[in-house]
């Protein structure tokens, strides 16, 4: 039904943005060039080559600047409302520290380690980044965001088996002149911005970017010193120098910075005792947890309640401090014209992520109620990463008929982490109060008794890992003298992926669990593209991609697992129609992904694990093949002089096979039972639109935005295995959706007043995001349904707020 009502509201706003165009006649429509009533041409780089949108025969969704404002989107996690409805964005765990990117049906359940690779390539300027932890930074001045949706196998290649996120960002100028902006909000909020460019001095330009983001939280902590939930304060600083003495050579040299203190999403309790087993009384409590009646659950404790709606403030109060993100880099890129047929580029850079993760999002939601007893797991993580990147290419022609691309890759990286979960709280004997635990514990032998202070810590899990990637791609794009419609794409990418590490803590105890991954494999891509007609382009692709294999370092011996592999067929149209009012991209794909990585996640049961009865997670390469299919629609136009509307649709239809239980010591599921997977944050239906309404108003322009952005409900874990039924056995987790989500974002704009006779100007908005005040849960966890409820994390709460900003 939800698959119906989005295609006819697709037809419906189509055909709605078509009807006054169709109904033009000739003369009219000949007109529309000189009146200005056509859609701006989309620049993009997605074949390492700037090229315009409508003749790159790949699926290319992109975001400008200005429509990253206009939705005051201020970074990654920002597009989690569905902006792109192929793209998904959400948080690992409840954490802002690191995002989980995926693309078409691609989203890797938990990459947030130290030997595991994303299924989505996030580049920056070019540079792989490595890691999800980092990705939440603040975006500096911005110029777009490409989104190139399926596998990217030939000319990014790394773990872009999804597609990719390629951020550009703007450089310097070489003309005197800058931005600057300031902003306030509620929660609390405000940010500022510099962007300021130097006159061009002896061939040099240099460009300075800083930039602060700030918000308070928006869900209070009853304890007072401590963070609240979904905050954050964001800052960072980049320095650009562009050397370019003449028109065949170009060096740009950069380094930036950027620290993120933020807090993770509140998880909250959403349902209790949902199989209805008998409450325990005080007295069979206080008996201890082996004397307990087979068949029943602890009560909740009184001081914590039920929220099904979105909570602006904890029932309890708890330790809480920002964790840090700190992010930073150099690079260098050289330009070299040749010829006027070919350009050699270089692109230098060195890299690195350090975070400190203070978790206490599930103070309330993932603990039962025992007297005296210890509560409020304290999620601690300490990643370090570095990456040296470099990449040589060569871009040209041989006449008119031949375009090409090829170059050289390497990649390193270096990834250490350790982690901990000490008790923050401790009840007293009949849940009416708590107190605080000392944070450095009593005993850091024990995890129920450890710390959180450094050196007083039980240490749950600690691992490092290296990677090294090595490639050569070529593609070349064929245009045959006579048939210069044709246009015949063809390239390949041979890459070598070597991965070792080591697991030397396990569950507080010393272990050397290693493991190796060396493969090389090839990516071939085959593209037929033909120009039907004028603004008419008709493509047919074949592709592959891949994500590195790796191991888990939350398991318990560290075993390696396979690279994850896709085969993708895709057909899509690039149309304009009504000279260039309207603007019709369409594209559908079947993509076979074999080798998938999943990840279970249980209670290690095993006698002698030295992590028995602790939380394991093991990945596995499940077999058959993983069937995603799916289509997908952007429309825009130019409705008038003054107004323009867009509309994006996708449609994802994923099924995984059922994947070997990997775990022994269960009656319920022995070893290899299968066990079936769901795919997460892969709603089947999403679309989003948007109205643009600009129109001069005396020495000024006003302009006008709203976005609206729908998806279906959809899976936040793969397969949980932590249940425990109404007898007592550890059995399959009940799997539950999240709920469905329609959020709408608004702006309006008062820009290019006159600031005088310098030339600056000046703009003043008013912005909302969720203007609605719209409540979904974006994360939902039944993996406590046995023993006291699910837990889940909704979205933002409505933000509002004024930005003025000064450009001269």
């Amino acid at each position: 039904m939800k698959f119906l009502m989005s295609t006819a509201a697709w037809s419906c706003f189509a055909l709605a943005l078509a009807g006054p165009a169709c109904a033009a006649d000739a003369a009219t429509a000949g007109a529309a060039e000189s009146s200005g009533r056509t859609l701006d041409e989309v620049v993009v780089t997605a074949t390492k080559t700037e090229t315009n949108l409508q003749k790159t025969p790949i699926a290319v969704s992109v975001l400008s600047a200005t429509a990253m404002a206009d939705r005051h989107a201020e970074s990654l996690i920002s597009l989690q409302d569905g902006a792109i409805p192929s793209l998904r964005v959400a948080t690992f765990e409840a954490r802002q520290s690191a995002l989980t990117i995926g693309i078409r049906g691609i989203v890797p359940f938990d990459a947030n380690q130290t030997a595991r690779d994303q299924g989505v390539g996030v580049y920056l300027d070019g540079v792989y980044l490595g890691r999800q932890q980092g990705l939440n930074a603040a975006l500096f001045d911005l110029e777009r965001i490409e989104v190139l949706r399926g596998p990217q196998g030939t000319l990014f290649g790394r773990n872009t088996e999804g597609g990719a996120l390629n951020i550009i960002t703007k450089g310097p100028t070489g003309v005197f002149g800058g931005r600057i902006t300031a902003g306030v909000g509620n929660f609390g909020s405000y940010n500022g911005e510099l962007h300021q460019d130097f006159q061009e001095f002896s061939n040099v330009s240099v460009k300075v970017d800083a930039l602060i983001q700030h918000q308070d939280p928006t869900v209070k902590n009853p304890l007072a010193g401590q963070a609240g939930w979904n905050q954050y304060d964001r800052k960072g600083g980049r320095v650009t120098a562009l050397y370019k003495p003449n028109d065949q050579f170009s060096a740009q040299l950069s380094g930036d910075f950027a620290k993120d203190d933020n807090t993770p999403f509140f998880s909250q309790l959403v349902s209790f005792n949902p199989y209805g087993k008998r409450v325990r009384t005080l007295a069979e409590l206080q008996a201890g947890p082996a004397n307990a009646p087979a068949g029943t659950i602890n009560p909740l404790a009184p001081l914590v309640k039920v929220s099904t709606d979105r909570q602006t403030v904890s029932d309890i109060g708890t330790i809480q401090q920002p964790s840090v993100d700190e992010t930073g880099g150099l690079s260098a890129v050289l330009k070299y014209k040749v010829s006027p047929d070919l350009e050699l580029r270089s692109i230098t850079a060195a890299r690195g992520v350090a975070t400190n993760q203070w978790d206490n999002s599930g103070i309330e939601s993932r603990n039962v109620f025992a007297p005296n007893v210890n509560f409020g797991r304290y999620s601690l993580s300490d990643l370090f990463q570095r990456q040296f990147s470099q990449e040589f290419q060569a871009v040209g022609s041989l006449g008119d008929s031949l375009t090409y691309v090829a170059g050289l890759y390497y990649f390193k990286e270096h990834a250490k982490e350790s982690a901990a979960t000490p008790f923050s709280n401790q009840w007293n004997a009949d849940g009416t109060a708590y107190t605080i635990r000392s944070p450095l514990g009593t005993s850091a032998a024990s995890g129920a008794t450890s710390g959180w202070q450094p050196g007083t810590r039980f240490i749950s899990r600690a691992s490092a890992a290296d990677a090294t990637s090595y490639a050569a791609y070529g593609q070349g794009t064929y245009t045959p003298a006579s048939m210069d419609a044709l246009h015949l794409t063809v390239g390949g990418r041979v890459t070598e992926d070597k991965r070792n590490g080591t697991l030397y803590i396990v569950n507080g105890k010393a272990t050397n669990f290693t493991f190796n991954y060396d493969k090389s494999r090839f990516d071939p891509l085959i593209n037929v593209s033909y120009d039907a007609a004028d603004g008419v382009s008709l493509y047919a692709k074949y592709s592959t991609g891949y994500r590195a294999g790796g191991a888990n370092d939350r398991s318990a011996t560290f075993q390696s697992f396979d690279a994850e592999e896709v085969k993708a067929y895709e057909i899509g149209a690039k149309t304009e129609f009504l000279d260039r009012r309207l603007r019709v991209n369409v594209a559908a794909y079947a993509m076979d992904r074999t080798n998938t990585q999943i990840d279970f996640d249980a209670v290690d049961t095993t006698p002698g694990s030295p992590t028995q009865g602790a939380h394991t997670e093991e990945t596995r390469n499940a077999p058959g093949t993983s069937k995603i299919r799916g289509f997908e629609a952007d429309v825009t136009a130019k409705v008038t002089e003054n107004m323009t509307m867009g509309f994006s649709y996708a449609y994802t239809d994923v099924k995984i096979p059922a994947a070997p239980f990997p775990f022994t010591g269960n009656a319920a599921v022995p070893q290899g039972t299968p066990f079936p997977v769901n795919v997460v944050y892969t709603p089947p239906n999403a679309w989003s639109a948007f109205v643009d309404y600009e129109v001069p108003a005396g020495r000024m322009t006003v302009r006008a935005h709203l976005d609206a952005n729908y998806a279906d409900a959809q899976y936040a874990f793969q397969s949980e295995f932590a249940d425990v039924s109404p007898t007592g056995t550890l059995v399959q987790s009940v799997a539950v959706k999240t709920d469905s989500s329609f959020i709408v974002n608004g702006s309006l704009t008062l820009a290019d007043i006159n600031m005088g006779g310098n030339g600056a100007t000046a703009s003043l908005s008013a912005w909302s995001r969720n203007l609605l005040d719209e409540s979904h849960i974006y994360r939902i966890s039944a993996a406590n349904r046995g023993t006291i409820g699910d837990y889940a994390n909704f979205n933002p709460p409505r933000t509002i707020g004024l930005e003025l900003r000064v450009t001269y």
